[in-house]
């Protein structure tokens, strides 16, 4: 504990010392006749390439675990489809919303694009005459990708649509196997999932110095210009966390749940206090859970469901910072996005949010899936991996308040009086 207390401080401290050095530094700067922005371009590469390195088996192993064990749930039957409608619909007001600010205040527009290679460079052309004409060439061949014909292929290449569908199926027909073979492959796959996790939890040691490197190569390349549309960026985001939260859920608990929103932000208060100080959805899983039952009155059958798989299904709040982050990069780098391409924007978050892990700056990993959809360079997470552990404790609050709301919801449709009580105080 005493690491983890001190590791969003050491990210701070590197945040501000990147900055500085990355400032003063510029591109000329070296030693021994090595500039010290090739130093710091090479050291974030290979922090970005073991991000990118966890994506496949681990949003393949959390999708594949997540579906098989919905299967197993014996009360999943009726509440299953409220479940996912809840989900689905939270989920997509978030992504919408998000869509709304990054459009309204355009946080990328007057930012200078860091260097990337020829090829992607290229490829960053393409994309944008593609969305020029109409997007829907890009849509009708991105699509396509949905359906793999090479489930190896899909995997060896990171055809993460692919991958996200054939682990959907994969974890679907999982769970309606005999035992006997079902129990071997899932634990097989809860095993790959929680290894996974594990290397994922010491690539996030290292996650101080990735930024350190990635945010000098940022302010070597444009200087203090970065600070202002990073300041957009975390404006833009911010807003659509905060519109999220205080004005579409508490609409939705009123007029869909027929419940008081102020009575279950209060019942809820001890959740959210743990998921911003935590910034994980998994350790505040135990409080959520407890607060539901205890504090929210909702049973213990509809609970035990609902919470424990929106911790990996329903990261509404996750789901908004990718579509904002995506559609941020490509304002970077002058991709004018049009309709038809800014709706691949939307389905990705939704489908990208569904493997997010519950852990802190999980969701880094969802958002160099969506940027990889649509053909935006890994690098631009440098753009705003500064300001993403500020942000990781806002999203988390929100994908723990979506699940409990989402519990509510679909409380009251099976006839449950929930929040009938001013819960205790604190």
């Amino acid at each position: 504990m005493k690491k983890q207390t001190k590791r969003p401080w050491l990210v701070i401290a590197a945040i501000l010392f990147a900055i500085l050095f990355g400032s003063w530094a510029d591109q000329d700067k070296g030693i021994f006749g090595v500039s010290y922005y090739s130093i710091v371009d090479i050291f974030g590469e290979l922090f970005l390439k073991a991000l990118t390195l966890i994506v496949v088996p681990l949003v393949s192993s959390s999708i594949i675990t997540g579906i098989a064990r919905i299967g197993n749930e014996k009360s999943f039957g009726r509440i299953g489809g409220k479940m996912f409608f809840f989900y689905f619909i939270t989920t997509l007001s978030a992504v919408l919303v998000g869509l709304f600010f990054v459009n309204l205040l355009q946080p990328g527009a007057a930012h200078i694009a860091p260097p990337i290679s020829a090829d992607q460079e290229a490829q960053l052309i393409k994309l944008g005459q593609q969305a020029n004409a109409g997007g829907l060439g890009a849509l009708a061949k991105v699509l396509t990708q949905i359906i793999p014909s090479n489930i190896v292929l899909a995997f060896s290449s990171g055809q993460m649509l692919g991958l996200i569908f054939f682990s959907l199926l994969f974890g679907y027909a999982l769970s309606k196997i005999d035992s006997g073979p079902g129990s071997i492959l899932q634990g097989f796959w809860q095993g790959v999932f929680q290894t996974m996790l594990q290397i994922t939890h010491l690539v996030m040691k290292f996650l101080p110095f990735g930024v350190f490197c990635l945010v000098s190569k940022v302010f070597a390349t444009t200087g203090m210009e970065s600070l202002r549309s990073l300041g957009m960026f975390t404006l833009t985001v911010l807003l659509g966390l905060a519109s999220f939260m205080f004005i579409v859920l508490p609409l939705m608990l009123k007029f869909i749940g027929n419940v008081n929103p102020w009575r279950h932000f209060r019942a809820m208060s001890p959740a959210l206090i743990t998921a911003f100080s935590t910034s994980s959805t998994s350790a505040t899983l135990p409080v959520t859970i407890d607060c539901v039952e205890k504090r929210a009155g909702v049973s213990n059958r509809i609970c035990g469901l609902v919470i424990p798989l929106g911790t990996s299904v329903n990261m509404a709040g996750s789901a908004l910072y990718e579509c904002v982050a995506a559609m941020f990069v490509a304002q970077v780098y002058g991709i004018d996005l049009s309709f038809g391409t800014q709706f691949l924007v939307v389905v990705s978050a939704l489908i990208a949010s569904v493997g997010v892990a519950g852990i802190p700056s999980g969701s880094l990993v969802a958002v160099i899936v969506v940027m990889g959809i649509i053909g935006l360079p890994a690098e631009g997470i440098g753009l705003f991996i500064a300001i993403d552990r500020l942000i990781d404790m806002c999203r988390t609050t929100i994908n723990v308040f979506s699940d409990t709301c989402c519990a509510v919801m679909v409380a009251r449709f099976e006839g449950e009086s929930v929040l009938t009580r001013e819960p205790e105080p604190l």
